[in-house]
């Protein structure tokens, strides 16, 4: 058992290391230009915000195995040797918040600084908006943990009287109790309903913290992944519905990069006009709608000169060129599949083991479980596997409704031009609904990950938590999950398909 519980922890410390290997690979790959050899710290803060979150969701599976290594213990205290999940659970979380609302502001109120100013003025600013958001959210915090920071555990109260041992047991329906005639309430699907009662205790603050950052995420999350959910991939699918099905001519390539190039000059024009309103004061509503339709004019602009490039493509190796553009597209549609199996499999578990009470199958855990009977960690690796796609969701999401709505900026990932207020932003996005992926999966998944540290925060604590239990209660989570993703998905259906049009005030030409 101990050699076991050595190994758990060598994993764990090589997965940490690979994470973070790849995630500096991502920076390196991802970042812009103009950020080499320069933003350190915001680089740092990128580096291991990722850490955190991929660490985060692997931590799930690491937690059943951890679980299993305890369960089968031989000798009494072997427990004693495995990880400490509840405490690191704990640590990651509040190391989450910390990044997510006082780390990251503060790097991108430095990064998004005034160039002109000196670097102690921009750290004076950045200081001031993050310790007046500190004060605010320890005020906010201290008062609702001090008024509501109780959970409510509904319990039985059951009892039965004491009797010698008897050389038989009789029990039936009609006397679940030793010693009497069934007059005592020893059977919790007997009692009547006057034998509950309601256990009040005070929970942790670092427990509260988590809590509470994690409905600020569950919000995020049945937006942004019930959204996602259905166009990642279907949006896969899409894309390729819309290839480029041939090379153009030479005249045709012309004619679209003229107009491409009207398009760029009328979107700088605008931008260097909004630059002017800005050196001047004067952000309004108006500003920033209009910021707005330039971030969207300038995306859309830049995905047509993609698809220019694709359906001409030039040099000595254009016919290669437009071979992988032909695999590439196949390849999209191959993992749009893929994902749609994922997506409608992740949906019907949600709506038959969590949406109907009591649930007419375990679907996913169950088969989890027979994986795991297969090879040790084919069930820990699938399980991992779908606890990932649902954060995957959650990006597709947020970049799929940031290209629509006005009130969410837009902030593209894209490779070898990511500024770092892009990487900055996304990645307090992915630590907010990473904590929400977990209690997520750790309901979801409940049957499979019982006994756990994670299900023990996110499942009896948070559940159970004054003012908050209700919206676990009544499944408004992933009520508005489920919505959200049929809705998405009708959307796809009758729109998604067709190819998308240069719009508002400034389109050139269609």
């Amino acid at each position: 058992m101990g050699d076991f519980n050595l190994a758990l922890v060598i994993v764990a410390i090589v997965v940490c290391v690979l994470v973070f290997l790849f995630n500096v690979y991502l920076l390196v790959n991802y970042q812009h230009p103009d950020d080499a050899n320069q933003a350190y710290f915001p680089k740092f803060v990128v580096v291991f915000g990722l850490s955190i979150a991929a660490i985060s969701i692997l931590m799930l599976p690491a937690d059943v195995a951890n679980r299993q290594a305890c369960r089968h213990a031989i000798y009494n205290g072997a427990c004693n040797l495995t990880l400490p999940m509840k405490e690191l659970w704990l640590a990651v979380y509040i190391i989450d918040a910390v990044l997510v609302f006082f780390v990251i502001p503060f790097a991108m109120f430095y990064y998004e600084g005034d160039q002109d100013k000196s670097v102690g003025k921009r750290i004076k600013s950045a200081l001031l908006w993050v310790v007046t958001t500190a004060i605010v959210c320890a005020l906010l915090l201290g008062i609702l943990y001090g008024l509501a920071g109780k959970v409510d555990f509904t319990v039985r109260h059951l009892s039965s009287v004491t009797t010698n041992f008897p050389s038989n047991w009789d029990f039936s329906s009609g006397q679940p109790c030793i010693g009497g005639s069934g007059a005592r309430a020893c059977s919790a699907y007997t009692a009547s309903a006057s034998s509950e009662k309601t256990w009040t205790m005070r929970t942790t603050f670092p427990e509260y913290v988590v809590a509470l950052a994690t409905i600020v995420g569950s919000v995020l999350f049945s937006i942004f992944g019930g959204v996602g959910i259905a166009c990642l991939p279907l949006g896969l699918i899409a894309s390729f519905i819309r290839r480029p099905k041939a090379v153009i001519t030479r005249s045709q390539y012309i004619k679209e990069a003229t107009e491409l190039g009207k398009r760029a000059k009328e979107v700088k024009k605008a931008a260097d006009a909004l630059h002017q309103e800005e050196r001047s004061g004067s952000k309004g509503r108006k500003w920033r709608k209009n910021v707005k339709a330039v971030e969207k004019e300038l995306l859309q602009l830049e995905e047509d000169v993609k698809l220019l490039e694709e359906m001409y493509p030039q040099g000595e190796k254009a016919e290669t060129s437009w071979a992988l553009t032909v695999l590439g597209y196949l390849a999209k549609l191959v993992l749009g599949i893929l994902g749609l199996i994922v997506s409608v499999a992740w949906i019907i578990h949600i709506v038959i083991y969590l949406l109907i009470d009591p649930p007419l199958s375990p679907f996913l855990n169950e088969i989890f479980i027979k994986l795991d009977d297969i090879w040790g960690l084919l069930g820990t690796v699938a399980f991992a596997f779908f606890c990932f796609y649902l954060l995957l969701a959650v990006i597709a999401g947020a970049m799929m409704l940031g290209l629509r709505l006005v009130f969410i900026t837009i902030h593209p990932m894209k490779w070898g031009a990511t500024l770092m207020n892009s990487f900055l932003f996304n990645v307090g996005l992915i630590l907010l609904c990473s904590i929400s992926v977990i209690q997520f999966c750790a309901t979801a998944f409940g049957y499979y990950a019982q006994a756990t540290a994670a299900q023990e925060i996110f499942g009896h604590t948070l559940q159970s938590l004054r003012g908050i239990k209700y919206l676990y209660k009544y499944n408004v989570f992933q009520i508005a999950f489920i919505v959200l993703a049929a809705l998405t998905f009708v959307y796809y259906v009758a729109f998604g398909w067709r190819r998308k049009k240069p719009s508002g005030r400034f389109q050139l030409s269609s």
